[in-house]
């Protein structure tokens, strides 16, 4: 897809935490594309297994001209079959594919900004063959129910090390070394069971679903143990879950490559990856083997409509694409390569020339229209030099912009996702990247920097919070949803800053039931007992006039906390409870109340004190000043029935700020 082409975006559907995508039925062709056959697809692609024909090195001898050979695998559970088994294989995967297609309404070339890039309510359910269980979680796959019972007869057999790594990624289902080392140890005792393979890929994937080499290793043991319909299964789920990984499209049309023989379908695989990666600026991996797969077809016009939408864009090695492009119109006739499309084009615009000069048509300048037709008169050594001489234009074009950003793409180290941290030098880089795309007018390419951002720096919530302002700023609120959606449910889903930043969002956004839910989430299980989120809840409430409401979350977090021993919060609790009982309320009685009953039952603390000497600093008389005299005298008293003993630094404190808010005796006047 070019990246001026308009935005197709699809409507999205949250409930509760999980996302529905309805993908788009519409598409508008750029006019590069208009050259390349009508790819309208019967059915999406599928994968072929094992084993994965490499991709060559662009940097090779003959970077212009190679060509693999492909043939139509004969790989299924392992076993080499013949050609009637192979076209049954074929036959099953297509329908499936088809079906895919059907499915989810997805047609060639669609490029859906909406896209998941890993909410595992999709990517997991998408295509689960076993059982997903750990940390109480369980999904069953309806396809495969009938091989659930079959699952069960192994889930319950682990060798000890197994047992233990499950028990570690139940207690941190973050911990990546731990599921590393889990999916090493099952593929080590399991190496023939495929339904144990599945279910700890799938657990992997729900929590990492941007590791792209682990899908591709996933889809190789289905292509091992079982047939061509698991591998596409994996596949699809694997570019629903990293949809901007140019890694991930290229082993999938490796894959259609080696098991299908219509072109069609192979090549509606790699325009379906083209318009979601194609502009990427390391996108070149799979324009290479998309190149090399027409070589082998010998589709000269397809090829030479490839180069001219590579063209279109500052992708690397552009240099080498336009030399390869010279030299294959310096070895094909124009007729070959120019498309049958271009050819109409011309003889239309040629006819309608011939016929506005017959009649003497006058331009609406005033100036007398040529009769002679547009190529009339040029020959086919010149007709080839403005075909060449155009595309050169698009390619100075491309490198101009090249220029402006080669720095920001020199600067990413890690354009791949991995839990190690990135260096500041990096982050900042990406945010001067974005600053500078953002200042451009073309939205479709600031969204796919932030895709591209957002693989590298999954992990940061300041990308997500950018990314989502600025689909908001935009108008997008779709992707603002779908991208704060992919954030706090997968990304980054136990940092409290990112929900934080949602429940404020959605407020703003006039989602209350989802930003209430936000807050209770945070602080009653992602970071129980956040004072911050429980604080931020209340206000909001505030805000909102249900002043109760307000009252009742302080009330219930206080109620939690006195069941634990001890609580670290609790005395802050108790402090903001009763400043919200005076302040906003106007309860003074009340207010008073709190902090008698946590006096008398907490250990004196020095915020418990300050708070109280302050309460009683702005209530109106009467005010108890023996009272809190005896609590401050307590606290900086030495004694021996109490086991706490205030440093001689918070003593000192309490007893300034004591005096200092102490009312004065007033003088009597004879």
């Amino acid at each position: 897809m070019n990246d001026n082409q308009p935005l197709v975006s699809q409507p999205l559907s949250l409930t509760g935490y999980s996302i529905t995508i309805d993908a788009p039925t519409t598409y508008t062709m750029t006019d590069s594309e208009k050259g390349v056959q009508n790819l309208n697809p019967s059915g999406l692609l599928a994968d072929e297994s094992h084993p994965l024909v490499q991709n060559s090195n662009p940097g090779d001898d003959n970077p212009c001209t190679q060509s693999t050979s492909y043939n139509a695998a004969q790989v299924a559970n392992g076993c080499v079959t013949g050609d009637s088994e192979v076209d049954e294989i074929t036959s099953a995967a297509t329908d499936n594919l088809a079906r895919h297609e059907a499915d989810s309404s997805v047609h060639a070339h669609i490029v859906n900004y909406g896209s998941v890039n890993g909410v595992p309510s999709d990517v997991v359910d998408y295509h689960s063959s076993g059982v997903v269980e750990y940390g109480g979680a369980s999904v069953v796959s309806d396809a495969h129910a009938d091989a659930h019972a079959e699952a069960q007869q192994f889930i319950e057999v682990y060798s000890l090390e197994e047992e233990r790594l499950w028990d570690a990624v139940r207690v941190n289902c973050l911990d990546f070394n731990s599921w590393t080392a889990l999916i090493e140890e099952t593929e080590k005792v399991a190496e023939a069971n495929i339904l144990k393979i599945r279910k700890v890929y799938d657990a992997f994937l729900a929590e990492f679903p941007l590791c792209f080499g682990y899908w591709k290793k996933y889809a190789d043991h289905e292509a091992r143990l079982h047939s061509a319909n698991e591998v596409l299964e994996v596949y699809e789920r694997a570019i629903l879950a990293v949809t901007y990984s140019v890694d991930i499209w290229l082993h999938y049309c490796v894959f259609a490559i080696s098991i299908y023989e219509d072109p069609d379908i192979i090549r509606r695989l790699f325009e379906r990856g083209l318009a979601y990666v194609g502009t990427d600026y390391l996108s070149y991996p799979l324009w290479d083997e998309y190149i090399r797969y027409e070589e082998s077809q010998q589709a000269w016009s397809n090829l030479a409509m490839i180069y001219t939408r590579i063209f279109e864009h500052p992708i690397q090695q552009l240099d080498r694409y336009f030399n390869c492009f010279k030299d294959l119109a310096a070895s094909r006739a124009l007729s070959e390569i120019r498309t049958h499309e271009e050819a109409a084009l011309l003889a239309s615009a040629s006819l309608e020339s011939n016929f506005e000069g017959a009649h003497g048509e006058v331009c609406p300048d005033g100036v007398e229209q040529s009769s002679k037709p547009v190529s009339a008169g040029l020959t086919e050594v010149e007709e080839l030099e403005k075909y060449i001489a155009i595309r050169e234009d698009m390619y100075m074009k491309a490198k101009e912009f090249d220029s402006k950003i080669i720095g920001f793409e020199t600067a990413i180290r890690r354009p791949y996702f991995h839990v190690r941290p990135l260096d500041d030098p990096e982050l900042e880089n990406w945010h001067n990247y974005l600053d500078f795309i953002e200042r451009g007018d073309d939205f479709n390419k600031v969204v796919k920097l932030y895709e591209r951002c957002l693989i590298a720096c999954a992990n940061y919530p300041e990308y997500w919070i950018r990314y989502v302002l600025c689909m908001e700023a935009s108008g997008s609120m779709e992707l603002a949803v779908n991208a704060l959606a992919r954030a706090t449910q997968v990304f980054v889903k136990k940092q409290p800053e990112i929900h934080l930043f949602a429940a404020r969002f959605k407020e703003r956004s006039g989602d209350i039931l989802g930003a209430r839910s936000q807050y209770e989430l945070l602080y009653s299980e992602i970071s129980p007992g956040l004072l911050e989120a429980i604080q931020k809840h209340v206000n909001m409430e505030y805000r909102l006039g249900n002043k109760e409401d307000a009252l009742s979350i302080f009330e219930k977090a206080i109620a939690a906390e006195q069941e634990k021993e001890p609580s670290q919060i609790l005395p802050m609790l108790f402090i903001l409870y009763s400043r919200f009982l005076y302040l906003v309320s106007g309860n003074a009685e009340k207010a008073r109340d709190v902090f008698s009953r946590v006096l008398e039952n907490t250990q004196l603390s020095k915020p418990l004190l300050e708070a109280a000497i302050h309460l009683e600093s702005i209530l109106p008389f009467p005010k108890r000043i023996d009272y809190v005299d005896l609590l401050v005298e307590n606290f900086i008293t030495p004694n021996a029935e109490h086991c706490y003993t205030a440093s001689t630094a918070d003593r000192e404190d309490i007893s300034c700020t004591f005096l200092e808010t102490k009312p004065k005796p007033q003088r009597v006047h004879l």
